[in-house]
């Protein structure tokens, strides 16, 4: 379940790619702060701390942001990434109030194996819940183990955490068992070598007749 954290900003008074290319190379990452009847306010924070919090607790982190000496509850709204070096480059939080409720997009990781000789393919990579603001889950387990081919695994039959409820369409499809592909090119090139070997191993031994004949 998600965690506070206390993260530490300074005030944002500047703006531009040049501003945020200085705080970059400071290692401070630019943000915004929205939502809950208040002004935005933009900010700076250490690029460690908050790469750790999201590398912790998840892109729905929830966290107590400490901004000219008072704190702010919020939840990480967006995170805009690089994508050579993926340091977080700019980050949006949206202030929340404690006992709120909220809509996320929650990961779902996948655990175990299905059947031996079959596969699965995961649909959904995220599905759509409602949770406390303060119990917002950082992902939510499916079990696969020993899963037989043709099953179909839905959201309505996802196990939510105690707080949490499904929002999305409970017969959107999370994982389906399968078996692997067959590529028929593959398949096809396989067979001819195989009939070309029963062929040739067929013409040795009637050359090797024929020789013993004579």
């Amino acid at each position: 379940m998600a965690e506070r954290e206390i993260i530490k900003a300074e005030v944002r008074n500047e703006f531009g790619k040049g501003f945020a290319r200085r705080l970059r190379q400071q290692k401070r990452v630019p943000g915004v702060i929205y939502g809950n009847k208040q002004d935005p306010m933009h900010f700076s924070v250490a690029l460690l701390e908050i790469q750790s919090l999201v590398r912790n607790h998840g892109v729905n982190a929830v966290l107590e942001l400490e901004l000219e000496g008072e704190q702010h509850l919020a939840m990480v709204k967006h995170v805009d990434q690089n994508v050579l070096t993926f340091d977080i480059d700019h980050i949006d939080l949206l202030a929340i109030k404690r006992g709120e409720k909220v809509e996320v997009e929650v990961p779902v990781t996948i655990e175990g194996e299905p059947e031996p000789g079959t596969m699965y393919l995961q649909d959904a990579s995220e599905i759509l819940v409602e949770s406390d603001v303060l119990s917002i889950p950082e992902e939510i387990v499916l079990s696969i183990e020993g899963l037989g081919e043709g099953t179909v695994i839905t959201a309505g039959e996802l196990v939510m955490p105690e707080g949490t409820t499904l929002v999305a369409d409970p017969e959107t499809a999370i994982v389906s068992i399968n078996l692997p592909e067959v590529d028929e090119e593959l398949e096809e090139a396989a067979e001819a070598a195989e009939e070309g070997g029963a062929e040739a191993g067929a013409e040795s031994s009637e050359d090797a007749a024929a020789e013993g004949e004579e």
